[in-house]
């Protein structure tokens, strides 16, 4: 599984085709983000991430990251 941390630079897919942006946090527990509930654990952890294009933030799982 693909490690990441604070303010890596990653891409993933989007509605749009693909976006850009950074890591803002790594989630390990069960939370509120990027609106909606994410069910993340020490196991199986998400990352909370900021588009540079948008602004906006989503939660992804690491499957869906790659380092820029």
């Amino acid at each position: 599984m693909a490690e990441f941390k604070k303010g890596d630079k990653v891409k993933w897919k989007s509605h749009g085709g693909e976006a850009v942006g950074k890591v803002e946090k790594k989630i390990t527990t069960e939370t509120e983000a990027g609106g909606r509930k994410v069910k993340a654990s020490k196991e199986e952890p998400q990352y909370l991430v900021k588009s540079d294009k948008s602004g906006g933030t989503a939660v992804h799982k690491p499957s869906a990251l790659t380092k820029v």
